[in-house]
């Protein structure tokens, strides 16, 4: 059985998951800002998630990828990175809101290549990449799945590119910093902490480190989606993982002043 509780960019379905009877019954799928993120966006929050949690593994990971309308004179991220430092606060770009995924995925873009560009924040990824496409903001940047949903029928052609680009990258299985691809979400699978087995003593672990899925072909790797990942970390690297991101995650929250919409 699923049970979606949205809202507060995921906190309400965290805290919900952590305070649930640790029987083995209650999984939570948790994304990068679930485990790693929020608790460094909202203050308020009730819970800490990787204390709340233990981690099992990571099941997905999602691609992000630039996009840059045409007339932006940059062609690739080394274009990119040369025109931003010639042009410092110029340049703006888009995001589906304050906090989110892809404002922090620029961030943490910004930060590495030491330039400096203006975020334009929208209520959501559809409006961000429309005005992307109507030439109203240069950049943005978003998970692959948003980009293929909001450019269908007339997307521009620097949409099209990040998308073909970024489907190459998801083929090799690793980033692609020539064409702007990027691994910067997961999903992850937790447990409350003294859940280790379900209903019936089975250990939550061993389902997918036995996963047939965690082995695809290569032209199923290529699917625009997400792509599964399941049974390839252990909780106790997984775990070390979610650690080191959340430390980075903080840094950049912290550095960029970045405060979400409650």
């Amino acid at each position: 059985m699923v049970e979606n509780r949205a809202g507060a960019s995921g906190t309400i379905g965290t805290e919900i998951a952590a305070r649930a009877e640790p029987d083995g019954h209650t999984l939570f799928m948790a994304t990068m800002g679930n485990m790693t993120a929020n608790q460094h966006l909202y203050p308020k929050m009730a819970v800490d998630p990787l204390r709340a949690f233990a981690p099992i593994t990571k099941v997905v990971d999602v691609h992000f990828v630039f996009l840059a309308n045409p007339a932006l004179a940059a062609n690739s991220v080394g274009e990119l990175v040369e025109l931003a430092k010639k042009r410092p606060g110029d340049i703006a770009y888009s995001s589906s809101g304050p906090g989110g995924a892809p404002h922090l995925a620029m961030e943490l873009f910004k930060r590495q290549a030491n330039v400096d560009l203006i975020h334009i924040p929208y209520k959501g990824s559809s409006p961000s990449i429309s005005d992307l496409i109507g030439g109203r903001v240069m950049l943005s940047m978003d998970s692959l799945v948003q980009v293929v949903s909001s450019s269908q029928g007339g997307a521009a052609e620097g949409a099209r590119r990040a998308w073909a680009q970024a489907r190459r990258a998801a083929a090799r299985g690793a980033d692609d910093r020539r064409s702007g691809a990027s691994r910067l979400r997961a999903h992850q699978l937790v447990r409350p902490p003294r859940a280790c087995r379900d209903a019936k003593g089975n250990s939550l672990e061993d389902p997918c480190r036995r996963d047939p899925g965690a082995e695809r072909s290569g032209s199923e790797k290529a699917h625009h989606g997400p792509r599964r990942r399941c049974g390839r970390q252990f909780p106790e690297e997984f775990g070390a993982a979610m650690r080191a991101e959340s430390a980075q995650w903080a840094e950049i929250i912290k550095a960029a002043n970045i405060r979400a919409e409650e």
